[in-house]
């Protein structure tokens, strides 16, 4: 199915299951797309996480009928999924700016959230520049923690900051654990690749690694080692300095290169992104996204 178009039936879905206590994994059985890769595709396309889109609509909703005054703020709270009255004035003050009894006396107030409409469109020129290749199974190492979905753009770049500050720099090493860690990072490349893998025991996030290619020997106390299976990988090359550059690729994949696709359809739930040496504020400096494919 058009990935676009798989975006509009989603939508379409969630709107008709609002005031129902559906979860992401319901909604991508809905269009026949892995959890993993529609929440990604889902807020790239739109800035919104599932999770955000959802609860935006009800407050949205909740707003409409606060202002009606035809129910209880108790009745509301239960009938947008809330489990106390305090829970929900506290998501609808951060959401309208005010609490339900301000905004029944002021009702010009009402933040309006209105359903997402998904256009589609076929864009000439700037094809994207991306190679296939096979490749066999490698098992990596690396550094990993979980993220949501809703808040990853934000928490991911302080874990490179955090990662290049500990590891990276030529200081002072102070115990033996940390000896063996910039080793394995050094002899590993560990910062070479950023992996994306989906966390099976909860659709709302997934696990991030900073990596390299695991070299064998003793695994230092903080660090994963994991497997990466052998499928063809489409990879998209990045030219300019970082993020925007990965970040624009990125953007194009999910609204240009996935809309409409006859040739690949995604094998399994991980996603590379690939960093080179060098000056990551250059214009010059060149990065890739991959992504593994089986042909149709």
């Amino acid at each position: 199915m058009d990935w676009l178009v798989s975006l509009k039936k989603a939508i379409d879905y969630m709107e008709e299951h609002l005031l129902m206590d559906i979860d992401v994994k319901e909604v991508a059985d809905a269009v026949h797309i892995s959890p993993f890769y529609f929440q990604k595709g889902f807020k790239i396309v739109t800035d919104y996480s599932i999770g955000e889109y959802l609860r935006n609509r009800r407050l949205y909703l909740a707003g409409l009928d606060v202002i009606n005054a035809k129910e209880k703020i108790i009745d509301l709270a239960y009938k947008y999924g809330y489990d106390t009255p305090e829970s929900f004035t506290r998501a609808f003050s951060r959401f309208h700016g005010l609490s339900p009894m301000q905004l029944r006396t002021q009702p010009h107030q009402l933040k309006v959230f209105q359903p997402l409409i998904i256009e589609i469109s076929i864009k000439g020129g700037n094809r994207m520049d991306f190679t296939v290749e096979k490749r066999e199974a490698v098992k990596m190492i690396g550094f990993e923690r979980v993220f949501s979905y809703d808040t990853s753009y934000q928490e991911i770049p302080k874990f490179w900051n955090e990662f290049c500050e500990q590891y990276c720099k030529c200081d002072f090493i102070s115990n033996q654990v940390d000896k063996e860690i910039r080793q394995t990072v050094a002899e590993c490349m560990v910062g070479e690749f950023g992996i994306c893998v989906e966390d099976e025991a909860n659709e709302n996030q997934f696990r991030y690694y900073i990596a390299g290619a695991y070299q064998g020997g003793k695994i230092p106390e903080g660090m994963s080692v994991f497997e990466i299976p052998a499928s063809d990988w489409v990879k998209f090359k990045c030219i300019g300095s970082m993020p925007k550059a990965l970040q624009t690729v990125n953007t194009r994949i999910f609204r240009e290169w996935l809309p409409g696709n006859q040739e690949f359809e995604i094998a399994f739930h991980s996603y590379i992104e690939w960093y080179s040496k060098g000056d990551t504020k250059s214009n010059d400096y060149e990065s890739g996204i991959w992504i593994p494919v089986k042909r149709l």
